[in-house]
């Protein structure tokens, strides 16, 4: 089954937002004032980590988890009202921006509204509500109770038609099983052309492309740690690569990160991960086919894991030392439609060079643009010689302004763990 895309996701980008952690209030209030910053960093969606009531019962911390829901159509009063939400979407529309959230539809928290009005939801187990995996702090819902599913979509129609949100981040997609996503998205594609993004693999549930526009990258995200940390083979990425476009085709697409709220508060910050490898993989992202993320603090940069249950706010300091680093390759990829994720026109090259074992080299092309990257995955200052014909004509290096010559200037001294990006230039 096919559904109809959203128009503007093909060179979209994410942001994800930490409410809890981004200020000392932590509501939507406060964050309203970061939406002229993020405008101008280039940022086009806004997902919001849940904005809905945190469970009480059996939480975790002292301010629980935002992914144990007690109800699925209010607003957390840590974060503020229903009213400012609405308003929020307004504002962020009116200056250009994308609002989607993220939606929890495996579990819920132990005193989620529907445990005593519809305790049939959810899947029992010892006579009592269903553990989900082992969390003891969310309960299972039973994707087999038909009511249920009607409820739980019912609920999401609530926040377009009370916000007119523009999409869902669906928190651990494949742990629901498919038909429910397809059934939903077919009876919310009647309200709304939705943005659909799914945290699970695009390899491991590639499937759920089916009913999803893009999916995650967990596979790419933990075989590159392990590569910058026991000095792997670059073959090991490229073939990573080649699996996520077949598992994509030509219409879907990936979120590529270097860190998300899961992986900076339980695995570590991206500096952590890759080490002073952190921009070559986020020039990665920005670059291939699919959908770059930032998350919350990463233009800061943010050095440390933020608690998940308890207060624990970003140490921001006015300064943005990222920020220009991101903004120039945010407005790269929205600009240059040689980087339009999901779109057949674009074709993607691996580039042979002279150090095939050390540089990923890659060319991106769609009619006449053409977007040129080249990163040294080592530790070691790297030689490197363009021995392709497909690079051709005059290129301008996107973070220092320089042209170049292809024809005529195919060597570039790499130092370790170094990028470079060119797009074709007509000038």
């Amino acid at each position: 089954m096919s559904f109809k895309k959203a128009s503007w996701i093909n060179n979209t980008n994410v942001y994800e937002v930490n409410l809890r952690q981004y200020s000392a209030a932590g509501t939507i209030k406060a964050f309203e004032k970061e939406l002229p910053r993020l405008k101008e960093m280039g940022v086009h969606v806004l997902w919001f980590m849940p904005i809905t009531p945190i469970a009480q019962k059996n939480k975790k911390g002292s301010l629980g988890s935002y992914y144990a829901c007690s109800d699925y159509t209010s607003v957390s009063d840590e974060f503020g009202t229903l009213a400012d939400f609405r308003s929020f979407v307004v504002q962020a529309h009116e200056m250009g921006f994308k609002v989607i959230i993220d939606w929890v539809a495996n579990h819920t928290g132990w005193d989620h509204v529907w445990t005593k009005t519809n305790p049939e939801y959810y899947k029992q187990e010892n006579g009592d509500f269903k553990i989900a995996s082992g969390m003891d702090d969310i309960i299972e819902l039973d994707y087999g109770n038909t009511a249920m599913r009607k409820a739980m979509i019912a609920a999401m129609q609530f926040w377009i038609e009370e916000c007119d949100i523009d999409g869902f981040r669906c928190d651990l997609a494949a742990w629901v099983q498919l038909d429910f996503w397809i059934e939903a998205r077919t009876d919310l594609e009647k309200v709304k052309t939705l943005f659909w993004l799914a945290e699970c693999d695009g390899i491991e549930n590639f499937n759920y492309y089916e009913a999803f526009d893009a999916c995650y990258c967990w596979t790419w995200m933990h075989k590159s740690a392990e590569f910058y940390k026991h000095n792997g083979s670059k073959k090991t990425l490229e073939a990573l690569l080649y699996q996520y476009s077949h598992c994509t085709g030509d219409h879907n697409q990936v979120l590529w990160y270097t860190s998300n709220h899961d992986e900076n508060s339980w695995n570590g910050t991206e500096y952590e991960k890759y080490g002073d490898a952190a921009k070559a993989f986020a020039v990665h992202s920005f670059t291939w086919n699919g959908i770059p993320l930032i998350y919350s603090g990463q233009e800061l940069p943010n050095h440390k894991r933020l608690a998940f249950f308890d207060k624990d706010v970003i140490e921001w300091n006015g300064e943005y030392e990222m920020q220009d680093f991101y903004a120039t390759l945010l407005k790269l990829h929205s600009n240059n439609t040689a980087l339009r994720g999901g779109d057949a026109a674009v074709s993607t090259h691996m580039l042979h060079t002279s150090a095939d074992d050390k540089v990923l080299a890659y060319l991106r092309k769609n009619s006449n643009d053409e977007v040129m990257v080249l990163l040294n995955m080592c530790n070691e200052k790297t030689a490197c010689t363009l021995y392709d014909d497909k690079v051709n004509g005059h290129f301008k290096n996107v973070f220092t302004g320089a042209i170049i010559n292809a024809n005529e200037q195919k060597h570039f001294d790499m130092q370790p763990w170094d990028y470079l990006v060119f797009e074709k230039s007509y000038q």
